[in-house]
C-alpha cells in the first residue's frame, strides 16, 4: 500500500511534483518497482498528458539504478486488464532468469490482414 499524501509509508525511490517511484512490497524480482504519476486517475486516459512526462524517463532511470538488462514495463487499465489499484502505474519489474520476474504466455494468432488494413485505417481516423 501507498498514499500520495504520505499517510502510509512506502520505499520511496524518487519522489518530484509530478512522479512518485517505489519498491513493490509485493515483488516479482529484486527491484521491483511502481512509477506513478501524482495526478489522480483509475486509468492511462484519465491523466493529462503533461503529467505524465516525467514517468518514461522516471522508469529509465530506474532501469539504470536497479542494473535491470532484461526487464518489463506494464501498466494495466481496468479490471479485466489485471488492475488492482484504481491509481495509473507503470510496474518495472526485472527479469533476472526464467523463474524470476513476470510470467507471460502470449497466445500465438494470425490476424486477417484486410481486417487489420481496415482497423488500422478506422484507427488513424481517430488520431
Amino acid at each position: 500500500m501507498f498514499s500520495i499524501a504520505g499517510e502510509i509509508p512506502c520505499m520511496k525511490i524518487f519522489e518530484s511534483d509530478k512522479t512518485l517511484a517505489f519498491l513493490d512490497i509485493g515483488p516479482l524480482s529484486k527491484g521491483h518497482a511502481l512509477v506513478i504519476p501524482k495526478y489522480h486517475g483509475a486509468k492511462l486516459a484519465d491523466i493529462p498528458d503533461e503529467q505524465l512526462t516525467e514517468i518514461l524517463p522516471t522508469l529509465k532511470k530506474l532501469v539504470a539504478a536497479t542494473g535491470a538488462t532484461e526487464y518489463n514495463i506494464l501498466q494495466n487499465n481496468g479490471i479485466m486488464a489485471h488492475q488492482q489499484v484504481n491509481h495509473v502505474h507503470f510496474h518495472m519489474i526485472p527479469k533476472p532468469n526464467e523463474t524470476e520476474g513476470l510470467g507471460i504466455v502470449w497466445p500465438a494468432t494470425t490476424g486477417d490482414m484486410d481486417k487489420l488494413k481496415k482497423l488500422c485505417e478506422d484507427i488513424k481516423s481517430k488520431m
